[in-house]
């Protein structure tokens, strides 16, 4: 008779033990990628592709290509999560151990913590275009500032991040609500916006061709080759910690239907929109601008100005909650469970965001682009490990109750709850992304495919020497 294990109040609290009712269908999961997808930084990135010097074909094939490796990845990082109703730090105890899956946990939440504040900043420049529509008289507080940050800068900021403690405070349900509508009333948003600019410009002026110069041969085969892995990594983030939504999906089919409909069609969709935009823009105002926030701000139209300005804000909001807010609330929970709640994880985050002082940092692009792909690089690795681990070594078998205990007769328990051949295969492969990154430029946008890789090489390598030693009848007691 098989011994039962004690819970570990180390390990566990109601945010992260199982989930029981499962009251999400595809239509959340689409919706949640609607949120993810819809932003100021998705629309200004759907653009840039266009202006790679692809013609609008070539940009379509990537576009399809980078977006269908990231709806295999987000089968396959949501289906533990799906199957044991568990969030993304719990399923990274099953390769990492019990206490050693806080190593992944605060990775991808220091990651959260530096876009959280970044996202907040962008929501905030659209919330001053409304301040500045109804309350012209507050120009003057942009005079003044304090920490790098104007007066009004402040008022933008400060609001956005209490709109959004709002939301989080309610929990999930109401980050369900929340992202259940504000995807299609962003869709909306966008389709009056595309009219209007198309009304402006005439449509014979529309084209997908935004590049100074358009490429052939060979240039344009690596160039489609290169936007694909952009795409790939622009969703990586939130594709990593889908676990975290996963969880609470009645079925695995209907996670599939979501994913689905939510990338692949939805990306594509809302990249038409972005760039029919974008392309508009040059007639209208006599050149290309692939913000829209400046676009909306530069238009005559109160009623469009407003309701563009109230797009960006939701859609900003969205992705922030969706991608950084809910993330780091588990991460952070799972360092100590008893202490830290998942509210309380999430504030965490929030107060940190302010600490970095998000502008600062956007406006330094050197400065971020260290920060944030140093940690970016580590991203890679951890789908080599994850995957590996739960599909080829544990054969897509989880023992729950091994997640939540201290003791070694747990599967995921290792040595002193920490399997360190994950942590060797993690450092060696994020060596290897941090060598693609910053000094060998040719391969600088593969890094996270390069950390991928060779995290699940090595990782594997370790484990079936390890198994072989153990004689294949334990999964988790190292040698």
């Amino acid at each position: 008779m098989k011994t039962e294990l004690p819970v570990s109040p180390r390990l566990s609290n109601q945010d992260l033990a199982p989930e029981e009712k499962k009251e999400w269908g595809w239509y959340s999961i689409f919706a949640f990628w609607m949120s993810d997808v819809h932003s100021v930084g998705g629309y200004v990135f759907a653009a840039s592709l266009f202006a790679l010097g692809l013609n609008g074909i070539q940009v379509f094939i990537s576009l399809l290509a980078g977006i269908s490796i990231v709806l295999l990845f987000a089968n396959l990082m949501g289906k533990p999560g799906q199957k044991a109703g568990v969030p993304f730090p719990v399923v990274a105890r099953m390769s990492f151990g019990v206490f050693g899956a806080n190593i992944p946990a605060v990775i991808r939440g220091l990651i959260a913590v530096v876009w959280y504040g970044i996202q907040t900043y962008l929501a905030s420049s659209s919330f001053i275009i409304l301040l500045l529509y109804f309350c012209p008289q507050m120009e003057s507080l942009a005079n003044s500032s304090f920490v790098g940050l104007s007066y009004l800068g402040w008022i933008g900021f400060s609001s956005m991040w209490i709109l959004q403690a709002i939301v989080f405070m309610f929990g999930m349900n109401m980050i369900r609500k929340v992202i259940d509508w504000s995807g299609p009333a962003i869709y909306l948003a966008m389709f009056a916006l595309c009219a209007y600019m198309i009304n402006l410009a005439g449509w014979e002026n529309i084209s997908f061709n935004l590049g100074k110069e358009s490429l052939v041969g060979s240039e344009a085969i690596m160039t489609m080759i290169v936007a694909t892995a952009l795409v790939a990594g622009y969703f990586a983030g939130p594709t990593l910690n889908f676990s975290d939504f996963s969880r609470y999906c009645g079925s695995y089919k209907a996670l599939k239907i979501g994913n689905i409909l939510g990338l692949p069609v939805n990306f594509l969709l809302f990249s038409i929109f972005s760039v029919i935009i974008v392309s508009a823009s040059i007639p209208v105002f006599g050149e290309m601008i692939v913000d829209p926030v400046e676009t909306v701000k530069r238009l005559d139209s109160g009623m469009i100005t407003v309701l563009g300005a109230l797009t960006f804000i939701f859609a900003t909001v969205g992705i922030n909650i969706v991608a950084n807010f809910v993330a780091p609330a588990f991460d952070f929970s799972n360092v100590s469970p008893q202490k830290i709640s998942f509210k309380t994880g999430g504030f965490i985050a929030a107060f940190g965001s302010i600490l970095l002082t998000p502008w600062n940092l956007f406006n330094n692009p050197e400065v971020i682009h260290y920060t944030v792909d140093v940690l970016a690089a580590m991203i890679g690795p951890l789908y080599g490990i994850i995957i590996v681990d739960y599909f080829f070594i544990k054969k897509e078998k989880i023992d729950v109750p091994s997640l939540y205990t201290e003791s070694p007769q747990g599967l995921y328990w290792y040595k002193d709850g920490i399997n360190m051949n994950s942590v060797y295969a993690l450092a060696i492969a994020s060596m290897a992304a941090i060598l693609s990154t910053f000094f060998i430029t040719e391969l600088a946008n593969y890094a996270l495919f390069i950390g991928g890789f060779v995290s699940a090489f090595v990782y594997k390598f370790l484990m079936e020497k390890r198994l072989s030693w153990a004689g294949g009848s334990v999964l988790a007691k190292q040698p």
